[in-house]
């Protein structure tokens, strides 16, 4: 999203200080980013045209990264160092992820407080894997922007506990991006269809992701969410 700068009367011929802000899916299976560019909500796209990146990190042993559809690419061949759904590990212990770590192939470490990684590239932890999948993002919105971003609102899912939603910021943060809000998934689909605008009522919002399927029962009271 632009955040626009209004001057006062007689001041428009001085030139205008342009802050740029952006809205960030950070999905577990694919990430986007988007902005309000010429009045109109856009999805930001890569230089092939493609919106979607895929949430996938391949770790190199020369400490070099791969991220999105070239990691992907390369994740049936090296499996042990390409990370796939990290957003399920953010804010999680070893003991909350016993069914999750059936279905993944690369190793976890067990540490206090949030758990870790094993790769080539050394132990990582989920924040680190989030944070180069945002920084592609970040990139790739000041490329086609043509500025340095000023924040970015990120979506999570509703569930997210106190230290899932800490997680992500601390993401955002590695990755360069200030964090303007986390916005509640359900909660932005709802806003992105106006129902901030529509009224009272109680709506049921489908979240059919690539990670989870989940639903959330939102309520508006005269024009808010």
């Amino acid at each position: 999203m632009a955040l626009l700068q209004i001057s006062e009367p007689g001041l428009s011929a001085a030139p205008h200080q342009h802050r740029l802000a952006i809205g960030i899916d950070l999905g577990t299976t694919n990430s986007l980013v988007a902005s309000v560019i010429s009045g109109t909500s856009s999805v930001i796209r890569d230089d092939g045209g493609r919106a979607l990146l895929p949430s996938v990190v391949r770790y190199l042993t020369n400490g070099e990264t791969v991220i999105g559809h070239a990691a992907l690419a390369q994740q049936s061949s090296d499996a042990l160092n390409t990370i796939a759904s990290a957003k399920r590990l953010m804010g999680r212990g070893l003991a909350d992820l016993s069914l999750v770590q059936q279905q993944i192939p690369y190793q976890l470490v067990d540490t206090p407080g949030m758990v870790q990684i094993s790769t080539a590239a050394g132990v990582k932890t989920p924040v680190e894997v989030a944070a180069e999948i945002l920084k592609a993002l970040r990139s790739r919105a000041e490329a086609a922007m043509g500025g340095e971003l000023t924040g970015a609102v990120i979506t999570v899912p509703a569930y997210f506990d106190d230290a899932q939603r800490q997680a992500t910021k601390d993401a955002a943060r590695l990755a360069g991006l200030n964090v303007l809000r986390l916005l509640n998934e359900p909660t932005a689909a709802a806003v992105a269809y106006g129902l901030d605008n529509a009224a009272e009522g109680t709506y049921a919002v489908y979240d059919l992701g690539g990670g989870t399927f989940d639903i959330s029962i939102l309520k508006t009271l005269a024009g808010h969410i």
